[in-house]
């Protein structure tokens, strides 16, 4: 088994908000991959004292213990104890009904011997490869299919969107939120490699448009999640006329992680 990870800030100004972790004991065939993308909260901070970096470290941590520890829960149970874990912990600090509380997209992978299972929440990637090389993405598609000028502005997306009913949903503070993601299993026979990407590293197919997921994980084999990354940067610093960034920013956090079983 090949396990290969990497992440990298979107400027070396600021911390990195993504958080992955990868885990294949050494006995069996069993295996998790928790990666999460940290949603930058506006200029007030998203009413708590704690930075995402702190949030982002305590939710991973619990996916990434209770997924491992908890095999007889579905990953919508340990998603929903984790976030309830994460509350706990500040709750008192912070005001946890606040749209941009601190808050992350989710994508969580377990394995065995029989099967892979699924959870995604929000717009990060995860990515099946079966033996014959097809890959099939799996993917929380909310925010594509919000109205177009709908993330114009922080307020109306907060006050529309955010964790709203016919909106798109993240893991903040409330576990409920863990029946939104996108779940499911596949049989371990039926799949011989797996990766996760935050957005900014799934920018390579999502927004340049240099190929598609098929020639994604190819990257990611032939070169390692942090040549895909590198990629990455090397084509948001030739887009000076913004013709594929337009109004995003230059650069994003961006994390990878591949798993050939």
């Amino acid at each position: 088994m090949r396990i290969e990870l990497a992440t990298g800030p979107g400027s070396p100004e600021r911390p990195n908000e993504d958080w992955v972790s990868a885990a294949a004991p050494a006995a069996g065939q069993g295996g998790v991959v928790v990666l999460l993308d940290g949603v930058t909260p506006p200029g007030d901070g998203g009413g708590c004292v704690h930075a995402v970096p702190w949030f982002t470290a305590r939710l991973g941590g619990a996916l990434a213990e209770l997924s491992a520890s908890r095999r007889d829960l579905t990953l919508s149970d340990i998603l929903a104890m984790s976030i309830r874990r994460t509350a706990d912990t500040h709750r008192s600090l912070c005001d946890l009904s606040h749209p941009r509380t601190p808050q992350a997209t989710v994508v969580l992978a377990r394995w065995d011997d029989e099967r892979i299972e699924h959870l995604v929440l929000s717009d990060s990637v995860l990515l099946l490869e079966a033996p014959d090389g097809t890959v099939r993405p799996l993917l929380d598609d909310r925010l594509d299919r919000l109205p177009p000028g709908s993330l114009a502005s922080v307020l109306v997306t907060d006050t529309r969107f955010r964790n709203k009913e016919g909106g798109f949903f993240t893991a903040a503070a409330d576990p409920s939120v863990s029946s939104r993601a996108v779940t499911g299993e596949t049989p371990r026979t039926e799949v011989r490699a797996l990766a996760a990407l935050t957005d900014g590293a799934s920018r390579w197919t999502e927004k340049f448009r240099e190929g598609d997921w098929t020639d994604t994980l190819g990257v990611l084999r032939k070169e390692g999640p942090q040549g895909l990354i590198d990629r990455v940067r090397a084509l948001e610093l030739a887009d000076t006329g913004r013709v594929y960034l337009r109004r995003g920013k230059t650069h994003d956090d961006a994390t990878a992680v591949l798993v050939e079983l």
